[in-house]
């Protein structure tokens, strides 16, 4: 990268410089903010940063390449409509890559449009993925067929485990899971039993900021991995938040080091780094 020398040895991930801000997905729906640049046949990457982490490749007026940290091509796009927060960037200058999406554009955001009809009939019976069912008290009726990603599901609805965990569990996104445990819920093979409470790597208390003594830390820890470009990745990923070290939330921390560790391309030690972090931070809380 111009005017940063590299650490020796070391292999330095280039930073974009043409990131524009396009909007949150917390304000915006992400296909309100695709629907603009397809229409001016706009090339280049969005990228999703907050709780999840996300990019969707336009070439012209269609998506090439998607991807998620559990999906790619058409599925990742999918899954990416169904977010609900994150700050959604726009970098004309990423290169396209390689093509995972092949279903035509306007056939791909029709059923994404098309399930964000269903998600509100699905959300009246399943408000959130930390949802739990588990099999009526009274049983389930004795003249009901049991199809068989059904019978996947019922093997799972113990009264424990979430919709997001059954999902995981049977690698399903969650539009299908929960599309499914609606079905079942309507036949009276599933009742609701609860809300699962969510665990972070932080305290979740908005009023509180973080101490800048963890930016420094983590700083050092990405240093090791990516040199004296490690500072660059902090500050732009802060940017991409819209946050400062002075001033940044606790309640958002957990996302803020999930974008941090994306920027890491090594698998094993991106895992060490975010390891580290979340060791650094039980210790911090204790």
């Amino acid at each position: 990268m111009p005017g940063h020398e590299k650490a020796p040895g070391k292999k330095v991930k280039e930073m974009p410089v043409s990131n524009d801000f396009i909007g949150d997905l917390s304000k915006n729906k992400l296909l309100d903010l695709m629907t603009p640049l397809l229409s001016k046949k706009k090339s280049g990457m969005i990228r999703i940063r907050g709780h999840e982490i996300g990019e969707i490749y336009l070439e012209g007026s269609n998506i090439i390449h998607a991807k998620t940290g559990e999906f790619t091509g058409e599925e990742a796009v999918l899954a990416m409509m169904e977010w609900n927060s994150g700050r959604a960037t726009f970098d004309w200058e990423a290169p396209g890559g390689e093509q995972t999406v092949f279903m035509p554009t306007e056939q791909l955001l029709m059923i994404g449009k098309n399930r964000e009809s269903e998600w509100v009939r699905i959300r009246d019976v399943i408000p959130s993925s930390n949802a739990i069912f588990q099999i009526p008290i009274d049983g389930c009726p004795d003249n009901r067929r049991v199809h068989a990603n059904q019978w996947k599901v019922l093997a799972l609805c113990n009264g424990v485990r979430s919709v997001a965990e059954i999902a995981e569990i049977l690698n399903w996104q969650i539009f299908e899971t929960s599309q499914t445990i609606w079905g079942m819920v309507q036949d009276g093979l599933l009742a609701k039993s609860g809300q699962k409470k969510t665990e972070t790597i932080t305290m979740i208390d908005a009023s509180r900021t973080v101490s800048s003594a963890f930016f420094l830390f983590i700083e050092n820890e990405l240093k090791k991995i990516m040199g004296p470009i490690a500072p660059i990745v902090i500050e732009d990923t802060l940017a991409d938040f819209g946050e400062s070290r002075d001033h940044f939330p606790e309640d958002r921390l957990s996302a803020f080091v999930q974008a941090v560790s994306q920027e890491v391309s090594d698998a094993s030690k991106r895992t060490q780094f975010t390891r580290n972090i979340s060791e650094h931070l039980a210790h911090t809380q204790k």
